[in-house]
C-alpha cells in the first residue's frame, strides 16, 4: 500500500480501533486488545462459542442463575435499574430479568448492530420493561442515560468477561463501574474459577474450530476496516495454560515468516511468533473478593454451579 492510497482511501473504523491496531502490533511481543473481537460477525461467532460443549461457563452460569434465582433476586431486591456491561445475551439475561423485576434495563456495548438487535428481541419478551440501549465501549468512560435508570442500580458483567482484563486493568475497570453505577449500586459479576488445564483448553480450542475462526475473524476485521494486507492463511489460532498468571491465552501464531500493511503502517512477524490476542483469567473465591474490594466493591453473596466450575459475586459500592 502506498501513502497516497492510505490518503485516498475514506476512514472505516474509529480512531480508538485504529489506534489499539496499530500499538500492538508494533510492540514486543505482539498483543491487542480483546474487545476488537466483536464487530457483528465475532459477535456471532462468540455467542456460537457459548454453544459448544466444551465451552462450560456459558451453560454453567445459566445453571447458577436458574437454580439460584430465588437467592439471588432476595439479595439484590427488586425494581433496580439493569445496566449491564456488554450486549445481553438471549439466554441469561432474561433469567435476570423475570428474577427480580426490575425497573428499566440498560445494555452497553460496542457492537451498534449486535446490541440493538439483542435490545430488539428482549424487548419482544419483556414488553413493559424500558430498554435504552447505549453504545459505547464500557472500558472508557461513558455517560448513563439520565433518565428512565434510577440511582439504585445493579450493574450485570456475565460471563468472566472480566477475566479478559490484566488484573491493574481488571481493578480500574471496576472502579469505572463503580463511579458510572453511583452509591446506592449493586454489581453481579461472573467470574470463572481455577481448574485443570484438561478442561480450560478445550473450551478455548474446540474441535470445531469455531474458537479459531473467533480468532481468525480479528485479522479478517483489521484488513477489511483498517485497509489491511494480512494474510489470515499465514495464522493459526492456538490456546495455551499460563499457570503462572492463573489464565488461558489466545494467540494468532505465524505459520511462515510474513510482512503485511495496516492503516498505513508496515509490520513484519517471524515463523512462530505470535500475537497475543486474548487472556481469560481465573479465580478461587479469595482471589475474586481481593480483586472486589481493590476495584471499590464490597462482597456480599457468591454462588457457584454443583460442578464448582463458575462463580457469580454479588457485590456492594463500598463507602
Amino acid at each position: 500500500m502506498t501513502q497516497l492510497d492510505a490518503v485516498l482511501r475514506p476512514p472505516l473504523s474509529d480512531p480508538a480501533f485504529r489506534r489499539d491496531i496499530v500499538e500492538g502490533l508494533s510492540a514486543s511481543p505482539k498483543a491487542t486488545p480483546p474487545i476488537w473481537f466483536y464487530d457483528r460477525r465475532g459477535s456471532e461467532l462468540f455467542e456460537a462459542i457459548t454453544r459448544l460443549p466444551e465451552y462450560y461457563p456459558t451453560r454453567a452460569e445459566t445453571a447458577i442463575l436458574t437454580l439460584q434465582g430465588t437467592a439471588i433476586a432476595e439479595a439484590i431486591g427488586v425494581r433496580r435499574c439493569v445496566v449491564e456491561f456488554g450486549a445481553g445475551s438471549l439466554t441469561k439475561t432474561p433469567l435476570l430479568l423475570r428474577a427480580i423485576d426490575p425497573s428499566a434495563y440498560v445494555p452497553v456495548d460496542i457492537s451498534g448492530d449486535f446490541l440493538r438487535d439483542s435490545a430488539g428481541i428482549l424487548a419482544e419478551d419483556f414488553p413493559g420493561l424500558p430498554i435504552v440501549p447505549v453504545e459505547a465501549d464500557f472500558t472508557r468512560p461513558f455517560t448513563l442515560p439520565a433518565a428512565g435508570c434510577p440511582k439504585r442500580r445493579l450493574g450485570f458483567f456475565p460471563g468472566s468477561t472480566i477475566g479478559n482484563f490484566e488484573p491493574a486493568a481488571a481493578v480500574d475497570l471496576l472502579r469505572s463501574m463503580r463511579e458510572a453505577l453511583g452509591d446506592e449500586a449493586m454489581l453481579l459479576i461472573g467470574m470463572d474459577r481455577i481448574k485443570g488445564p484438561d478442561v480450560l483448553v478445550p473450551a478455548y480450542d474446540d474441535a470445531a474450530g469455531v474458537t479459531a475462526e473467533f480468532n481468525l475473524n480479528l485479522l479478517l476485521r483489521i484488513n477489511r476496516e483498517l485497509g489491511g494486507d494480512i494474510p489470515v492463511g499465514a495464522f493459526a489460532h492456538a490456546a495455551r495454560w499460563n499457570d503462572n498468571a492463573a489464565r488461558i491465552e489466545m494467540h494468532l501464531v505465524a505459520k511462515r515468516a510474513v510482512a503485511f500493511d495496516v492503516a498505513g503502517h508496515g509490520f513484519t512477524i517471524q515463523a512462530g511468533e505470535s500475537i497475543h490476542t486474548e487472556s481469560s483469567h481465573k479465580y478461587d473465591g479469595r482471589t475474586a473478593r481481593l480483586l472486589l474490594r481493590a476495584g471499590g466493591w464490597e462482597p456480599v453473596e457468591e454462588w457457584h454451579d454443583r460442578e464448582e466450575l463458575f462463580s457469580l459475586h454479588l457485590a456492594k459500592a463500598a463507602g
